[in-house]
C-alpha cells in the first residue's frame, strides 16, 4: 500500500479518542510522525488524563509507527505553542496541524449559562485558532529562510453550525466560525504553501452517541463509525491534496460531499422607505432557496427548491 504522508510530522488534537484516534492511527499507518494531543476530559471539557493520548501513542507504536503524546490544552495560547515546539523538536518539522479536540455543552439559548458560553467558544474556536496560529507563524520563518513549505491546517466543523441544530447555538456558533476561520486562512496562508480545510464529520462517538434517542443497531454502528472520516483527514494531510484549500468536507459514513458556502440569492432594488420594504422582502423570499436542514437537504416548504446535495 502507498503510504501517502511518509516523512511528514502531524499534529493531532483531541486525538485519545474517536474521530480524533482514528485520525492520528491512519496517518502513522501512511507514515506520518504524529504529536498525539489530548487532555483526556470528559465530554463537558472537565477533568483530565494523558491516558487516552499514551494509549493511542502505543497503537502506533505497535503497528511500527512513530508518535508522542501531548496533554496541552488546545485553547490555551501557551500550551499550543508548547505543541508546535514538541512536534518541531521531537520529530525535525511539522507539516499537519489537525484541529479536532472538541466540548459540548448543550443547553436552549433561553437556559445557556455563560459558562457554557465560554466554554464551548473558547475549547472549539480558540482551540482551532492557537494551534493553527503557531504552526503558521513556523512555517511562515520557514519560507522566509528559503525552505520549501507544503503545509496544512485540517479544521473540524459540524453540521450544527453550517447547517443549525436547536439547542446548540455555543456549539453550532463556534462550527461555523470555524469554517469562516477556514475559508480567511486559506486566502492568508497560500502565499507560504499552506493549505486550510475543515471537516464536517457525521460519526457515532462518546460525544455524539447520547444525542440519539433510539437504539443503535450493529449496522448503524459500523456505518457511523468515526474511522470512515479519516481517509479525507489522511489524504488533505497529504502532498497530494496541495491544490485544495478553503473547503468544507462533509463525511459520513460511505458518502463525502462538499458544503458549498453562502452565496448572493435573489436580489432587487433597495427601497429607502421602510414601509416599502414588505413586498420587496416577500418577493425576495418567494423566490430564494429555503435553508438545508441537518443533513444539507433543502428543507421542505415554500420557496424555490434547490439542488440536492
Amino acid at each position: 500500500m502507498a503510504k501517502l504522508c511518509e516523512g511528514r510530522v502531524a499534529i493531532v488534537t483531541g486525538a485519545g479518542r474517536g474521530i480524533g484516534r482514528e485520525h492520528a492511527l491512519m496517518l502513522a499507518e501512511h507514515g506520518a510522525k504524529v504529536v498525539v494531543n489530548d487532555i483526556g476530559g470528559a465530554p463537558d471539557g472537565t477533568g483530565a488524563d494523558l491516558t487516552p493520548a499514551q494509549q493511542v501513542v502505543a497503537d502506533i507504536d505497535a503497528m511500527g509507527g512513530q508518535a508522542v503524546a501531548n496533554g496541552d490544552d488546545v485553547s490555551d495560547w501557551e500550551g499550543a505553542q508548547r505543541m508546535v515546539n514538541q512536534a518541531v523538536e521531537t520529530f525535525g518539522d511539522l507539516h499537519v496541524v489537525v484541529n479536532n479536540a472538541g466540548i459540548l455543552r448543550d443547553r436552549m439559548l433561553v437556559n445557556m449559562t455563560e459558562e457554557e458560553w465560554d466554554a464551548v467558544i473558547k475549547v472549539h474556536l480558540k482551540g482551532t485558532f492557537a494551534p493553527a496560529r503557531w504552526a503558521a507563524a513556523y512555517w511562515r520563518e520557514q519560507t522566509k529562510a528559503g525552505h520549501e513549505v507544503d503545509a496544512r491546517i485540517i479544521n473540524t466543523t459540524s453540521v450544527s453550525g453550517i447547517y443549525g441544530n436547536a439547542g446548540q447555538t455555543n456549539y453550532g456558533a463556534a462550527k461555523i466560525g470555524i469554517a469562516g476561520f477556514t475559508v480567511i486562512s486559506a486566502l492568508e496562508l497560500a502565499r507560504y504553501g499552506i493549505t486550510c480545510n475543515a471537516i464536517s464529520p457525521g460519526a457515532l462517538t462518546r460525544m455524539t452517541e447520547p444525542l440519539r434517542t433510539e437504539p443503535i443497531t450493529d449496522e448503524q454502528r459500523e456505518g457511523r463509525s468515526p474511522r470512515w472520516i479519516a481517509p479525507i483527514c489522511t489524504w488533505l494531510a497529504s502532498p497530494e491534496s496541495k491544490n485544495v484549500t478553503g473547503r468544507v468536507f462533509q463525511v459520513g459514513g460511505d458518502q463525502i460531499a462538499i458544503a458549498e458556502s453562502f452565496h448572493k440569492g435573489p436580489r432587487a432594488a433597495n427601497p429607502d422607505d421602510p414601509t416599502e420594504m414588505g413586498p420587496v422582502v416577500a418577493g425576495l423570499m418567494a423566490e430564494a432557496n429555503l435553508n438545508s436542514d441537518m443533513s444539507g437537504e433543502y428543507a421542505e416548504g415554500p420557496g424555490r427548491p434547490g439542488p440536492t446535495i
